[in-house]
């Protein structure tokens, strides 16, 4: 009975790195910063991390399926502007506008992947050129910026809160919720894992793979884009230079959540973990206010690599 209880706990250790270091930041923040503590600190954290969230659940699920989408950042700039045009004509059409066109390209990056074999890492890239190209061409090269009227229903979708926390927190946590549960209690879920566990025996075994791979990049899109439009709200414009390096920021957090690059292993909590982490060591670094902004991402940088190493040790 010992040796299971060890057992158990060293396999909890070990999937759980990325949740020890979030715990070991946050202790250290809490003691040296005393505003790291406050009450509005920590709405704004949860409130950043809820965009960043949304776009990585949709990433979980591509690396899980051994996928890569470089899209996301370019589709999540695109979102925002969608929804900041579309405000004009509606509420429907602001949120209804970037989910339909950005769940589009997911879709197609998923029908290239799926039935023409092509590297997901080239397609993604095309869709992110593609993306960036399209959003420049509507905003004629960012010289537009389409603003939300402050009176507009469609605001209040970003900027509403409920005990203080914004409505993006709370769609952000119900999205994780609902993910983690189709990806541990269904059949699309094991799905996935098949798919990026071993393809070749899952086509043996009946998995519908192809279908499988449409479905991740279809979803990693429309989350994208909603993630885009969240922010629009929350911002009151279409900001064109959002999401620059968003996908790395995004594949980032899955990583350090536990998710296998290789594919086949992951899970919708680390990805959380993830998330909290990086916007910790973020919010910890702008608190410090000393370093300049080139040298707050070389912190960023090796922090991060400190965490992945913590992993790889509590992994043996």
């Amino acid at each position: 009975m010992t040796t299971l209880t060890a057992a158990t706990r060293t396999k909890v250790l070990q999937r759980q790195g990325s949740a020890v270091a979030l715990v070991l930041v946050v202790a250290v923040s809490w003691l040296v910063f005393p505003r790291f503590g406050s009450l509005d600190n920590l709405r704004d954290l949860a409130l950043q991390g809820s965009f960043l969230a949304v776009i990585a659940l949709g990433m979980t699920f591509v690396i899980i399926t051994g996928g890569i989408d470089l899209s996301v950042g370019s589709v999540y700039a695109l979102g925002g502007v969608l929804a900041a045009w579309g405000s004009q004509y509606g509420f429907l059409v602001a949120l209804a506008l970037p989910l339909v066109v950005c769940a589009g390209i997911g879709l197609v990056n998923g029908l290239l992947i799926a039935r023409t074999n092509m590297a997901p890492f080239i397609v993604t890239l095309a869709s992110l050129l593609f993306a960036r190209g399209l959003l420049l061409a509507i905003t004629d090269e960012g010289a537009t910026t389409y603003q939300i009227p402050p009176d507009s229903a469609f605001v209040e979708l970003g900027r509403g809160t409920v005990f203080g926390f914004g409505y993006p927190i709370f769609v952000a946590a119900a999205l994780c919720l609902l993910g983690g549960v189709v990806l541990n209690r269904t059949s699309s879920g094991q799905n996935v894992f098949a798919t990026g566990g071993a393809e070749q025996s899952a086509i043996l075994m009946g998995v519908p793979v192809a279908r499988t791979k449409i479905g991740v990049y279809t979803a990693s899109g429309t989350l994208a884009g909603l993630a885009g439009a969240l922010t629009a709200a929350y911002l009151q414009s279409g900001v064109t230079v959002i999401g620059v390096g968003t996908e790395l920021d995004a594949i980032a957090v899955v990583v350090i959540g536990g998710t296998l690059l290789t594919g086949g292993t992951g899970m919708v909590l680390g990805t959380v973990i993830g998330v909290g982490l990086i916007k910790v060591i973020q919010n910890v670094i702008n608190q410090i206010g000393t370093l300049d902004s080139n040298y707050q991402s070389v912190v960023s940088g090796v922090f991060l690599l400190v965490v992945v190493v913590l992993q790889r040790v509590l992994r043996r």
